[in-house]
């Protein structure tokens, strides 16, 4: 939720560990988790531990460079430039203002009656949609799809498993067969192309299609291992959802309420 609030900025000040990692050292100076989080904000979903080794590298050798260009600007006397002491001002009045607000954020109780009141009043909005999980097998041709389907009949339990996924692993033209032996896990309707999802809602669990089911992929053969109806989901599921919702709700009144207060003491022209 804080990341919400805060600004990359204010995130950066407050991100600050004092065991942070070392990962190099730069003139007597570390190169910690900080100088490597403000490198890895231009890469969005990334995360450092998940990189290879050489892409760490690379960041680190970008973070070392970082310092020494930083010392570099240090020492041009950039600090007392008239445009640098303009724009330390501008900033330190935004940090200000969201170190501030989050102050309030934090500041923020939300009952726990409250809570669960809003998971009883709100049903509708916590229910989890109807699943299946299937395997198919895919193949160019439907006389293909039809020799497959004829090598399943009369199979059933896990015999007809066993053999559904040996033929999706040697028949399947799906690049993912080979790995996954057709396996789609599980998945809603609407995720899946009409003709697909139409047969395989209509199968029992422990079926397959008897006829071929052509989608602009090919033809699929597809065998249903289990379905799951619309259900509610949990109260400990959502909980702390709800609690974060109903928090930032009662953070952005507070914030409006004191702003209008403000405004009604101020002197303001628009221009």
């Amino acid at each position: 939720m804080k990341k919400v609030i805060l600004s990359g900025i204010a995130a950066a000040v407050l991100g600050v560990s004092l065991n942070a990692a070392v990962y190099a050292t730069v003139n007597g100076e570390d190169v910690v988790d900080q100088d490597i989080a403000v490198l890895m904000r231009a890469m969005q979903g990334a995360k450092f531990e998940d990189l290879p080794a050489d892409a760490k590298q690379k960041i680190v050798e970008q973070a070392v460079e970082r310092k020494l260009l930083t010392s570099e600007a240090n020492k041009s006397g950039i600090e007392k430039d008239k445009e640098y002491l303009e724009a330390l001002k501008r900033i330190k009045g935004d940090l200000a203002l969201e170190m501030w607000m989050k102050k309030i954020y934090d500041g923020v109780k939300v009952d726990a009656k409250d809570v669960k009141d809003y998971y009883d009043k709100n049903a509708d909005k916590f229910m989890q949609p109807a699943t299946i999980k299937a395997r198919h097998i895919l193949l160019k041709t439907e006389e293909e799809a039809k020799e497959v389907i004829k090598q399943l009949d009369g199979l059933s339990g896990q015999k007809l498993t066993d053999k559904f996924t040996e033929l999706a692993s040697t028949k399947s033209i799906d690049p993912s067969a080979k790995q996954n032996s057709g396996d789609l896990g599980s998945f809603s309707p609407n995720q899946m192309v009409k003709p697909f999802a139409d047969a395989a809602v209509a199968l029992k669990k422990g079926e397959f299609t008897k006829a071929p089911v052509q989608t602009q992929f090919g033809f699929h053969v597809i065998l249903k291992e289990d379905a799951k109806e619309s259900q509610k989901a949990t109260f400990d599921m959502v909980k702390g959802q709800i609690e974060g919702g109903l928090k930032m709700e009662k953070f952005r009144v507070q914030v409006a309420d004191k702003a209008k207060g403000l405004r009604s003491k101020a002197k303001v022209t628009i221009k």
